[in-house]
């Protein structure tokens, strides 16, 4: 029976093209040894960039990631509509209308903020139990109910007006579908628009540059397979969060799920409704505010 590993922490891997972020999971629990995997947010197999992995008791955390610090940059080119919303579809139409580099800039702000968008067929939604893509594949559109999203920041990086072609960066909350975003800018223009590339840039407070890659992970297990160096503590996904540092008394409540006076553990209560719990070992997980009782209570824990 082959050995399994166990290690917690976070491995932030820049995703290839042409991989699932399922393929990515799969693959690390080859190299690492270890089962309990977990990723934090889906990238379309065309994607690169960050994609954070949690290993261990970090991938509790998968579930309570902040949903506005998603960053990608993203090719497109006008002029064009596929099925898939991306240069990967069978094209549906075309259109030789020209769009200036100023009409482009006026339809992209009115992108940002509180949208709602309708998701693509081509998607991992599920629709009464049937995931999109699986109901694309058999030719079958059915409606989609339009859902809440958030761009932060919308920035035309470049524009070429012959080809209208360009790239964009794009700051957003989960659960958007740039393609769509693409899809979505082209048609207000009047001449479609789709989707050439995909990177994401940052996610879950990492960046690229924080990012190894798979290669880079086999190449480590294949030499003996010291990871440390690229596991990150979970601590750092909730450096959004305000810190709170027990006493070992306190600590000893928290680790056992007992409830804390928050009259003993602040000198002055802000406000706030969740923090980052620490004591003299280090993180120890999050905790979350009962306001009428004035009490702290364990929200997640990662010891």
């Amino acid at each position: 029976m082959a050995v399994l590993n166990e290690y917690n922490g976070i491995i932030c891997v820049n995703k290839p093209e042409g991989f699932t972020s399922f393929d990515v999971i799969a693959k690390m629990r080859g190299i690492l040894k270890m089962r309990r995997l977990g990723h934090g947010g889906t990238l379309d197999p065309m994607a690169t960039g960050v994609l954070p992995v949690f290993a261990g008791s970090a991938a509790k955390a998968s579930e309570m990631l902040p949903d506005h610090d998603k960053v990608y940059e993203a090719g497109f080119k006008l002029g064009m509509v596929t099925d898939t919303q991306d240069c990967t579809g069978k094209i549906l139409s075309e259109s030789d209308i020209p769009v200036s580099r100023g009409e482009l800039s006026g339809v992209v702000s009115g992108f940002v903020g509180d949208i709602m968008q309708i998701p693509p067929m081509y998607s991992a939604v599920s629709v009464n139990g049937k995931r999109l893509y699986e109901l694309a594949r058999q030719g079958i559109t059915v409606e989609r109910k339009p859902r809440p999203i958030t761009v932060y920041k919308l920035d035309i990086l470049e524009y070429d007006e012959k080809t209208r072609q360009g790239r964009m960066e794009i700051s957003c909350s989960k659960g958007t579908y740039i393609r769509t975003l693409i899809n979505d800018i082209g048609e207000r223009l009047g001449c479609g628009g789709i989707m050439t590339s995909l990177v994401r840039t940052a996610a879950c407070g990492f960046s690229l540059s924080e990012c190894v890659t798979i290669e880079e992970l086999q190449r480590e297990a294949d030499n003996g397979g010291d990871f440390s160096s690229f596991i990150l503590p979970v601590s750092e996904v909730f450096g959004f969060l305000p810190r709170i540092t027990l006493s070992a008394e306190q600590e000893r409540m928290y680790r056992n799920g007992i409830r804390l006076d928050m009259n003993r553990v602040f000198t002055e209560h802000r406000g706030e409704e969740r923090y980052a719990v620490y004591g003299a070992s280090g993180f120890l997980g999050t905790a979350t505010v009962m306001k009428e009782e004035m009490l702290l209570k364990v929200e997640k824990n990662f010891f």
